[in-house]
């Protein structure tokens, strides 16, 4: 079992671009057993998202269909002061509107913003390596941000943009209805999950929220500045895999 185990990490690195293995004992150490765990931040979210009314783009047709009318309401989006900063256009998300595994950032990029689909760039290129790793392929899982525009500079987004955007998130969750949603990076994570708690704290747990279990985990654009840090995203995807297996 511990020879499959580090021939099925080693490989997991290698498909990340990871030369070599480090002999520090902390390196090899395992990762201890995660607990599901609540949140009271997200308890409260759960709680306040189901006493809204339900939308009509959820529940009248069918994901594909929902997803595509949520769009048409977003339109030509001037509803916060991001469509005046330079953004090129709405990136929506992309992916099977019935997935059982969807992953949300934080914002697009420069590379998203001209292409108009998330994670395009040399971080979503990392983002496809750690879905292949686990068995899946991009167009297995959905892909989306928290806000739907980039901000000037890739700054985070402030607080009115991610108020007057994350509705059309809350939408596209509740229609896919995903059994695990990924929370890649800080912000994404903080957002979800209504905390300032940082990332290093978040992640290593599991979390209820809208219905799936959610796994907070380090942004690949993170990964690709820190790379020893893919040791903790690839024990976070075992994660997940086991939550996709368990939930069938």
């Amino acid at each position: 079992m511990e020879r499959e185990q580090l021939l099925e990490h080693l490989k997991f690195a290698a498909e990340l671009g990871v030369q070599g293995v480090s002999r520090d004992p902390l390196w090899r150490a395992r990762a201890v057993v995660r607990e599901d765990v609540r949140n009271p931040a997200a308890d409260v979210e759960r709680e306040a998202s189901a006493e809204r009314p339900p939308n009509v783009l959820t529940f009248s047709r069918n994901p594909a269909e929902a997803l595509a009318a949520v769009r048409t309401e977003i339109g030509d989006c001037t509803r916060c002061k991001l469509h005046a900063m330079g953004r090129r256009q709405i990136v929506f998300g992309v992916g099977n509107p019935e997935a059982d595994l969807m992953f949300v950032g934080e914002a697009p990029g420069a590379d998203e913003d001209i292409q108009g689909i998330p994670f395009v760039g040399r971080a979503g290129q990392l983002l496809t390596k750690i879905i292949e790793a686990i068995g899946l392929a991009r167009d297995d899982v959905y892909i989306a941000n928290v806000i739907k525009c980039r901000p000037p500079g890739n700054r985070n987004p402030e607080p009115d943009e991610v108020d007057t955007c994350e509705p059309f998130l809350f939408q596209q969750i509740d229609i896919i209805k995903p059994k695990v949603i990924v929370a890649l990076g800080k912000f994404g994570a903080q957002t979800l999950l209504r905390t300032l708690d940082p990332i290093s704290r978040l992640r290593g747990r599991v979390y209820d929220y809208r219905g799936a279990k959610l796994i907070p985990t380090f942004h690949p654009a993170y990964l690709l500045r820190n790379p020893v840090s893919k040791r903790e995203v690839w024990e976070d995807m075992k994660v997940v895999r086991e939550l996709l297996k368990s939930q069938v």
